[in-house]
């Protein structure tokens, strides 16, 4: 058991608390912001402090971190917590749900948020500060980079590719043998039949890309 500080008081940082709460051994015992957004001391009845200074008052030999933001800005805003936190001298726990289903003998990094329903088939590895959010299918032989963001309810194939920064909306598709370039966005219920190209949008079935735009620009 570790006794975890939660960084962040939006619904994903509530609803970890919630998960952390009642499905896991660890133990919340503080949530943290920037300090530009401290406007109160506490929040679900735990302190809330600034994260300039969280690690004097929680010092990263005694506590664990947990940073589960959501995709803003392509995963680059987790990201930059999750290296701020780590330099702090952090590490960090990984929440997987007792109800999802994991046959890759736990090859899943740090600072995961891997909620209900997903199922994570056998010989796929899963990198560090990546979030499935509930009911996903992730098929076997494949490879998940760090800081991705799966939606609800994607299908990724077998022996697929997925580079760090990718963002799938829910109701994605994506065939088998494919490789998800670098920041590729993926539309909800679009389906991706060939490799994609760095930070480019996709949408429809089968998927196009939009021309002319990168996905940091529209999310």
């Amino acid at each position: 058991m570790a006794k975890v500080v939660l960084f962040g008081v939006l619904d994903t940082a509530e609803l970890a608390h919630f998960y952390l709460e009642h499905d896991s051994e660890h133990e919340v015992v503080a949530f943290t912001v920037n300090r530009e957004y401290l406007k109160e001391e506490s929040f679900r009845g735990l302190p809330l402090v600034a994260f300039e200074d969280v690690e004097t008052l929680f010092p990263p030999q005694e506590y664990a971190f947990f940073a589960p933001l959501t995709a803003r800005n392509m995963n680059r805003n987790r990201e930059k917590v999750y290296q701020e936190a780590k330099a702090k001298g952090y590490s960090f726990i990984s929440y997987i749900s007792s109800k999802a289903t994991l046959l890759n003998r736990g090859l899943i990094g740090e600072n995961c948020f891997i909620l209900e329903d997903n199922t994570i088939q056998p010989f796929t590895t899963i990198g560090n500060n990546v979030v499935l959010w509930s009911g996903n299918h992730i098929g076997h032989h494949g490879q998940i980079h760090d800081h991705v963001f799966f939606t609800s309810h994607v299908v990724l194939s077998g022996h697929c590719q997925v580079e760090s920064y990718s963002f799938f909306g829910v109701n994605a598709t994506i065939r088998d043998y494919t490789r998800i370039a670098q920041g590729t966005l993926v539309g909800m219920a679009s389906a991706i039949t060939k490799e994609t190209e760095e930070w480019g949008i996709y949408i429809g079935n089968p998927a196009k890309k939009v021309p002319g735009k990168k996905s940091f620009e529209a999310y």
